[in-house]
């Protein structure tokens, strides 16, 4: 080298890397464990309300009228399940798996719930509200049946020896269809008002992606409060739009996705109201129902536990101890059991919209949910003021699932840092899952679409449920095939275990071998002894 000078020494293999792996999403403003002030944690939290209104009125508004419910009924049935949504997700916080994690709503109960509603022994009640009332006490005792089983696998620590097989590689398909796996009610929906629906969906990313890089001060605002600055400006012009006259002569289902007065909710819903349990009367029970349910609420533990993955990634906490999991499917168990008891037509796991929320805003604090959770119960008892919020239009609600459940998805590609993506076993491993995972789910929903029924199609209605309805879950089925490819796929040798991520994750199967899971997880007043743990 001229002038005499020394070789510069080569490059350390780290230099070499460009992205780290973390086991905690770096750049979240506030992780779980850290709250942001009062002021701002209240108003995340409302926009958290807001976010699991969509679930919660959409629901609801589908089956009541299928179960002969009116305006009362279906504006009830939301109260109830606000109620409800609320009771679970401060369980699911406290004595849970501690994660700021909404469990509300899910949209995987509709066809058993279905199945219920058209039984031949309702056919012949003639009153709508009596007929209401005698299928809410049918879904009320598959619930209260189908509760058991979360309960059972969560509390005994079944889960947790299940899900001790689980691997970076195949939490990837799990995670990434739990929110891509929504794309059905995302801009399919938002089509249906496109007027309305299109500028939502621009100005929350203008919100929350250009504005915060334009401003010098204050760009958090925008970061964190897209949802709510985005949904009041749209609302209201949807509103102008409204009372202009731009729907009067308009189809029928076109007023109804664009009007702001025509959910019926408003005028539906009583000025105090307090859901109480059996407020519909004394269930009843249907075994062949209650299969078709559990059924059900196995692939929503699947599901939740992607989503409950997604959360943890998003509240920058380390990977959930395995024990930690299980009791978190008791405690969602538990919250199936009160959807039962309470009588909110539909089954809980958790919200993969709020889970999106937390990426959105780049808040993942416990107490912004616990606020969040305050809001559910205080507006589902308040039911005027709750029915205002939920008449949101619901092209506005679908544009802000383009973005949360999107942001799932991509939580869960993130897990492919932890994987060697050069390895050829990896790749067929996530090409074939996800691709499964999409295909045979569009298969049944394409064939029901067609035909009115499943594929598989008997006498019994249960025992098709049993078997159409899992099938259908882009996540269940791209999470299972990939959990089974990667325990049972050769080669296994030493480099496998390395491929699949597992020496990323082994610091954190236990409490004892990382403090951070501790920090995280551990349950207050020492009760975690009362809980399966390893």
């Amino acid at each position: 080298m001229a002038g005499g000078g020394a070789a510069a020494p080569p490059p350390k293999q780290d230099e070499l890397i460009p992205h780290p792996v973390k086991d905690q999403l770096p750049g979240v403003s506030y992780c779980i464990t850290s709250p942001p002030p009062w002021p701002e944690a209240i108003l995340l939290g409302f926009q958290h309300y807001i976010v699991m209104l969509g679930t919660t009125v959409l629901i609801p508004s589908f089956l009541a009228p299928q179960m002969g419910g009116g305006k009362e009924e279906k504006a009830q049935m939301i109260q109830t399940l606000q109620f409800v949504a609320g009771l679970n997700t401060l369980a699911q916080i406290l004595l849970g798996t501690r994660l700021p994690a909404v469990i509300g709503g899910s949209y995987t109960y509709i066809p058993a719930t279905l199945s219920i509603v058209l039984a031949g022994r309702y056919s012949e009640i003639l009153e709508p509200v009596e007929r209401f009332k005698r299928i809410m006490r049918g879904i009320q005792g598959a619930m209260i049946v189908a509760s058991t089983l979360q309960i059972v696998i969560g509390f005994s620590g079944l889960w947790r020896n299940v899900t001790r097989f689980l691997s970076p590689l195949s939490t990837v398909p799990l995670v990434a269809l739990s929110g891509f796996g929504l794309y059905e009610l995302g801009f399919p929906l938002v089509a249906k008002c496109v007027e309305i629906g299109l500028p939502q969906l621009i100005l929350l990313v203008i919100f929350s992606q250009c504005l915060p890089h334009l401003m010098k001060g204050g760009k958090h605002v925008f970061t964190r409060f897209a949802v709510l600055f985005s949904v009041i400006l749209v609302w209201i012009y949807a509103h102008l739009l409204t009372i202009g006259g731009a729907y009067k002569n308009a189809a029928p289902t076109t007023q109804l996705s664009c009007r702001t007065d025509r959910a019926g909710i408003i005028s539906g819903a009583p000025w105090i109201r307090v859901p109480y349990p059996f407020q519909w009367g004394a269930p009843t029970f249907h075994a062949g129902e209650a299969f078709a349910m559990m059924a059900t609420s196995f692939v929503t533990l699947v599901e939740s536990t992607g989503a409950f993955i997604a959360v943890s990634r998003y509240a920058s906490a380390t990977p959930m101890p395995h024990s930690v999991l299980s009791r978190g499917v008791g405690w969602q168990g538990i919250g199936i059991l009160f959807s039962g008891i309470f009588g909110t037509g539909n089954g809980s796991s958790v919200s993969i919209e709020n889970a999106g929320l937390l990426g959105l805003t780049r808040v993942g604090s416990r107490r912004v949910v616990q606020v969040s959770a305050v809001f559910m119960i205080f507006f589902s008892v308040l039911g005027k003021f709750g029915a205002v919020f939920a008449s949101i239009p619901a092209p506005i609600v679908a544009a802000l699932y383009c973005i949360l459940f999107a942001y799932v998805g991509v939580g869960g590609l993130g897990f492919l840092q932890f994987c060697n993506m050069n390895a050829f076993r990896t790749k067929f491993i996530l090409a074939f899952s996800i691709f499964m995972g999409l295909s045979i789910p569009q298969y049944f929903n394409e064939y029901r679409s067609v035909k009115g029924y499943g594929p598989i199609h008997s006498s019994a209605k249960w025992f098709n449920d049993m078997i159409n309805v899992p099938f259908s879950s882009e996540p269940f089925v791209a999470g299972v095939l990939a959990l089974i490819l990667d325990v049972t796929l050769p080669p296994k040798d030493g480099t496998t275990r390395k491929d699949r991520g597992m020496h990323w994750w082994d610091r954190f199967h236990s409490y004892k071998t990382d403090t951070r899971s501790e920090e995280f997880y551990s349950l207050p007043c020492n009760l975690n002894k009362f809980f399966p743990s390893v």
